[in-house]
């Protein structure tokens, strides 16, 4: 079976299917490559399950968003988001100096120390439930400027069913992401 190999610092295995079905492995430095072909081995009915799930659950292709068109993502999500961040930030406890609609390539959103919170326009091209996950997500970091028990336990708390959205996300997310221009 063909699969991408990323080693590091690492301790442990990581297999990941993307939604395009493409396998990554990430891997130990100093782990033998035999071993990790075990391990791609014994999991290939997994593998192959997470591949067919992909491929029911990932959105047909779509063509590259235009300037033009990521100019208006922008200004719905500066809208959209904006709204999303003032109707959860009560529920976590938190607030915000600020918000940042960019087009990125890899992030969903991010949040700076000083309480500025940065999403992707291409939000927008995810359905609603999906939003509110990246919005609480952020906000939570405004406790927790890490991804620690205790940060979680914040997005639990507001937010028991965010597994299956961030999973919607795994699965999905970089089909999205693909129709960046350039």
């Amino acid at each position: 079976m063909d699969y991408t190999l990323i080693r590091s610092e690492r301790k442990t295995i990581s297999i990941q299917v993307q939604a395009d079905g493409a396998v990554t492995v990430r891997a130990p430095r100093r782990m033998d490559r035999r071993q990790i072909d075990e391990a791609v081995a014994r999991h290939a009915g997994w593998i192959e399950k997470k591949r067919q799930g992909a491929a029911k659950a990932a959105p047909a292709p779509e063509q590259r968003l235009s300037g033009q068109e990521l100019a208006e993502l922008k200004e719905q999500a500066r809208a959209d988001l904006t709204e999303r961040v003032r109707r959860l930030a009560p529920a976590v406890g938190v607030s915000w100096s600020g918000i940042s609609i960019r087009s990125q390539r890899t992030r969903w959103g991010s949040c700076t120390a000083k309480g500025v919170l940065n999403f992707n326009c291409l939000l927008m091209l995810c359905p609603p439930e999906i939003r509110d996950y990246v919005v609480l997500h952020e906000l939570c970091h405004r406790l927790q400027m890490n991804h620690s028990k205790a940060f979680w336990a914040e997005v639990s708390r507001v937010m028991p069913d965010w597994p299956a959205r961030r999973r919607w996300l795994r699965q999905n997310g970089s089909a999205v992401l693909r129709r960046m221009t350039g």
